[in-house]
């Protein structure tokens, strides 16, 4: 199967593959708490195995490949209530404006940056927008859990969603990595979910207010993992990561018009 990893490839093969008009993904994360039973890597973990298991998918269809994945988010505030996060300084607008630069210099044109953390949304929405009327070319980018909504929402059992340490997110790192999570403790992983865009109850869901995490859940955790699995989080995994390529292949995302 043909390398999907940048950083395995020699030089002449990254410039053979932006010949090729390949697709590169740019997986971005954070590294914050995420209740006392997952490891802090929760969402810079999980993005990077979507991206490689999408792109192991996509290269069947069409030359594609993965940037380093960024572990470090934009930056992680809202997590720093309850326990230590780490975030880039400068902040990762401009750490992600010089990877996709950089690959668009290398002749890259189809640049698509795979977001595995909320606080990343709205910075990388605006710098992608900034970057496509600056280069006349189709940038792009989504967060995994929206472009999977629907399969992720048939697997669960107790969320709708994918939250914060919850269902989803710990059976995908049971799945990768089962020796970081006590199965033990899962019972006990629960935390209230309001839906809307400020999380308090009786106000309009439209409605956006910061809000740390802490205020909202005293142990970090938003859902409840105490249905969690290895076995779910290897459907989450595979799910996800057949909707993040069928979506990164869709001929229309790169050929309409800016």
């Amino acid at each position: 199967m043909a390398e999907i990893e940048w950083s395995r490839l020699k030089a002449s093969e990254i410039k053979g593959l932006a010949a090729r008009n390949a697709i590169v993904i740019v997986p971005i994360g954070a590294t914050e708490q995420h209740g006392p039973h997952l490891p802090s890597m929760v969402d810079w973990r999980c993005v990077h195995e979507v991206s490689h298991r999408a792109a192991r998918i996509m290269v069947e269809k069409v030359p594609t490949v993965v940037a380093p994945t960024i572990p470090s988010a934009c930056p992680s505030i809202t997590c720093r209530s309850t326990a230590r996060s780490r975030s880039t300084t400068p902040p990762c607008s401009r750490v992600i404006r010089c990877v996709v630069t950089s690959a668009i210099r290398h002749g890259f044109k189809r640049i698509f940056v795979l977001n595995g953390h909320g606080g990343n949304t709205t910075a990388l929405q605006n710098m992608i927008g900034e970057l496509t009327i600056e280069y006349k070319l189709p940038l792009a980018t989504g967060t995994y859990w929206d472009i999977a909504a629907q399969s992720i929402a048939k697997l669960l059992e107790k969320q709708k969603a994918l939250l914060h340490a919850c269902e989803a997110e710990t059976s995908m790192v049971m799945a990768m990595a089962p020796e970081l999570v006590n199965p033990e403790e899962l019972s006990q992983m629960h935390g209230p979910y309001i839906p809307g865009l400020s999380a308090i109850a009786g106000v309009n869901e439209g409605v956006y207010r910061w809000r740390q995490l802490s205020s909202r859940s005293p142990i970090g955790v938003i859902g409840d993992a105490g249905t969690a699995s290895a076995a779910k989080g290897e459907k989450l995994l595979s799910a996800i990561s057949a909707d993040v390529a069928e979506a990164l292949t869709n001929e229309r995302l790169w050929s309409e018009p800016i």
